[in-house]
């Protein structure tokens, strides 16, 4: 019986030490895909957030607290999503990292916004994760560090008539996809106002990976580029079913394509296509960030996640830095007054109005399957650049 009060004593001073050292800790959730066709970008994402979180760490925390990451796999997917939201949240995580992907934001948004926990999305580029569609005002707990999709659109649309001399265009999206939707309408308008003139719009539903139909009556219009707002399988798909019917247009895309499947499942038939990204290994302004990243892992990172993680991260510890330390509202206040904060991709200003980042650049890549690349073209600040 002793043994037994003596072991019972002995778990309870445990649970104590371990509730005393709990509260040395700032609990950060990631809503990260980890499996799935995402995976690479959510892997390299949660290997960048770690190893920021160890130097943070190694220079004191946030106010003296170490950080510590609550990470769940969100399997890229908008129940699971939601699943993972309301885990966070009875986790009691002062704020969250992600998701990547619009539409599992959007769907997880509302959760962390009942809670009154702010959520910093990494690469989620629709409009209405910060901006509530139902009543057209800001989100008061959602952020996020990357451009938003009708900056991505436009410019995708002024390079394609400006440097490519396009002339007609045609767009094949997943109508299944927020994400595709509403690039395909923002590729659609911006070209269209440029002077250029869209032939075709054939969609297919996700998870389809046959475009021969579609890709057919497309052929029959003559464009002179085809955008392709997917992500790597279905680019990689539709560009060698192009190439199988004759198609000669240029291929041209957005930042779902930066990921080195894309030239393992395209090959040739993706060679010299173009896309959108938020930034390239290039870009002077994360050179530091590679070769930390290189060094730790021994490969370069998939970019744009790990970067825009990092950003996310720096945000949350720069917001809370100027709370006190404090969660809910005044923690959502003090992220929609960060200003000229020093981040991975190089300093940042939040719009109070939007919680979107203001002059977020972007870039073009091409796609150089000889070498496994995507070469830097240019980049842009404005959409007049």
């Amino acid at each position: 019986m002793r043994r037994v009060v003596l072991l019972l004593c002995a778990l309870a001073l445990l649970g104590a030490a371990g509730s005393a050292a709990g509260e040395e800790v700032v609990r950060i959730g990631h809503s990260v895909s980890l499996t799935g066709g995402a995976s690479m970008w959510g892997q390299s994402e949660a290997r960048a957030l770690d190893m920021l979180a160890d130097r943070i760490n190694a220079s004191g925390g946030i106010l003296g607290k170490r950080v510590e990451f609550v990470r769940y796999d969100n399997r890229n997917d908008g129940v699971e999503s939601v699943n993972v939201a309301r885990r966070l949240v009875s986790d009691g995580v002062v704020a969250v990292i992600g998701p990547a992907q619009s539409g599992n934001a959007i769907a997880s948004a509302p959760v962390f916004e009942r809670a009154e926990i702010p959520m910093v999305v990494t690469t989620a580029t629709n409009p209405y994760v910060t901006i509530d569609q139902r009543t057209d005002k800001v989100r008061p707990y959602a952020f996020r560090p990357c451009f938003i999709d009708p900056f991505q659109g436009t410019v995708a649309a002024r390079f394609a008539i400006t440097d490519l001399g396009a002339k007609k265009g045609a767009i094949l999206y997943d109508v299944g996809s927020d994400y595709g939707q509403w690039l395909a309408r923002y590729f659609e308008e911006a070209f269209v106002a440029k002077g250029g003139e869209v032939v075709a719009k054939e969609a297919f539903r996700t998870e389809e990976l046959d475009y021969r139909a579609q890709l057919g009556k497309i052929k029959e219009l003559g464009p002179d580029v085809i955008f392709i707002p997917t992500s790597q399988k279905e680019a990689a798909m539709a560009a060698k079913q192009a190439r199988d019917l004759g198609i000669e247009a240029v291929l041209l895309g957005t930042d779902n394509w930066g990921s080195p499947d894309l030239i393992e499942l395209g090959g040739s038939a993706i060679d010299g296509g173009y896309f959108v990204n938020l930034t390239d290994l290039a870009d002077p302004d994360i050179q530091e960030f590679v070769a930390e990243y290189k060094a730790a892992f021994g490969e370069d990172p998939v970019l744009p996640n790990p970067v825009m993680a990092q950003d996310a991260l720096l945000m949350i510890v720069d917001a809370l830095d100027r709370s006190g330390g404090a969660g809910g509202e005044p923690l959502a206040e003090a992220l929609a007054t960060i200003k000229d904060l020093k981040v991975t991709s190089g300093v940042l200003t939040v719009d109070p109005a939007d919680h979107n980042p203001l002059d977020k650049p972007a870039v073009i890549q091409q796609v150089d399957v000889a070498n496994a690349a995507f070469k830097f073209v240019k980049k842009y600040v404005s959409v007049e650049d």
